[in-house]
């Protein structure tokens, strides 16, 4: 009877026309009528990454992307700066040593963003530091590190900058070339709202130099194998991609194209500013500092006296509302609400006044409806979303 909504920080809803372009028939992969497809694909991947690079489609998650950054340009030995401050910082420094990669941790505070000063000491005292790796929008936190800032300083240093724009790309600011990123990855199933099982890259001329001269210690994911089959004319994938995700990924990015990318970013940004202020009127705290606060997921901490199930099981069991829990020690402390993909107010409004009638029901004196009334009176505050 009711289809539950998806509130977390991906996988997010799906646009029916998306869907439907998943059942169009399969083509050979081989086919110039398919490399046409995955050309199209491309060129759209490579204008939501802002960059004039290309880029390459993956069947894989975003993780896939992550290896293949990683595994391309880091040989035995290889010393990396990974930025860790939550769960897929960390992801990136468990990726450098499965590769051999001898990494150097920046530890943050979880909930904090980088301070990019600390990136520069760290890249000042060790010339040997070959790449950078950071997590622009880390979900398990809520917090969305300043990359623009890191990108102008890691340019000074012969290291590459490696940006994993998974959850962010499509939802936030991210200019490749503008930042000064030599490598930067992203997935089907977050801002993106396409079905999960899709992940790209795009490399720099930098970034390539590097791939050419290393060793890598990857196969599927051997970028030089995409980079020979993508020059091809049509295009085409060194092994057998999802045919039907490949058409999902293209009619996702037909709808950024449509809607444009800053008016998509500009209706994350309104979504991320309603969430906040409606948990706050219900007087619930923020886990992220706000300076460093996500455009596409807020984590909350979880209220006294309540646990993880209380919360996150009356919103799904009772109002068919999924929202997420948090990860690794913040298991139990905190429950994220995702607003990213196709979320507009109506989603953000629905699932403020159902978390209302929970925290009522788990017996806190709120009044009903002033989480609902902040959110909008932001949506009222601005002149379009």
């Amino acid at each position: 009877m009711y289809e539950t909504l998806l509130m977390i920080p991906g996988p997010t809803r799906v646009a029916p026309r998306v869907l439907k372009a998943m059942s169009e028939n399969i083509v050979n992969h081989r086919s110039a009528l398919f490399g046409e497809i995955l050309k199209d694909t491309n060129e759209m991947m490579s204008e939501v990454f802002q960059t004039e690079n290309d880029s390459y489609l993956i069947t894989g998650s975003g993780t896939a992307a992550m290896e293949a950054a990683v595994g391309n340009i880091v040989e035995k030995g290889d010393k990396v700066l990974n930025i860790v401050g939550g769960k897929f910082g960390e992801r990136f420094m468990q990726i450098t040593e499965a590769h051999g990669g001898s990494p150097t941790e920046l530890s943050v505070e979880w909930g904090h963003a980088v301070n990019p000063e600390d990136v520069k000491y760290i890249l000042e005292e060790d010339e040997d530091i070959k790449a950078v790796t950071i997590v622009h929008n880390e979900t398990s936190t809520g917090v969305a590190n300043p990359i623009a800032e890191v990108g102008k300083v890691v340019k000074d240093y012969d290291a590459l900058y490696v940006v994993d724009t998974v959850s962010s790309l499509g939802g936030d600011d991210v200019f490749v070339d503008g930042y000064g990123i030599d490598i930067c990855v992203t997935g089907s199933q977050k801002c993106l709202a396409a079905p999960p099982g899709m992940a790209a890259i795009t490399l720099s001329d930098d970034a390539w130099n590097v791939v050419d001269k290393t060793e890598t210690s990857t196969y599927y994911l051997n970028m030089k194998k995409y980079k020979k089959s993508g020059d091809k004319v049509p295009p085409e994938t060194p092994y057998t991609p999802s045919v039907s995700l490949m058409y999902a990924m293209r009619e996702a990015l037909n709808i950024i194209m449509e809607e444009g990318l800053e008016q998509r970013v500009i209706r994350h940004k309104m979504a991320a500013k309603a969430t906040r202020a409606g948990v706050k009127a219900l007087g619930l705290e923020l886990f992220a500092e706000e300076s460093a606060a996500s455009n596409t997921v807020t984590a909350i901490k979880m209220p006294e006296g309540v646990t993880d199930k209380d919360m996150r099981g009356t919103m799904r069991n009772k109002y068919h509302i999924e929202l997420a829990g948090g990860q690794d020690h913040l298991k139990g402390n905190v429950f994220r609400i995702g607003h990213m993909g196709n979320i507009t107010h109506r989603e953000i409004l629905t699932t403020m006044s159902a978390l209302e009638m929970t925290l009522k029901e788990l017996g806190f004196d709120i009044t009903l409806g002033e989480g609902v009334a902040a959110v909008a009176d932001t949506y009222l505050g601005c002149e379009s979303f």
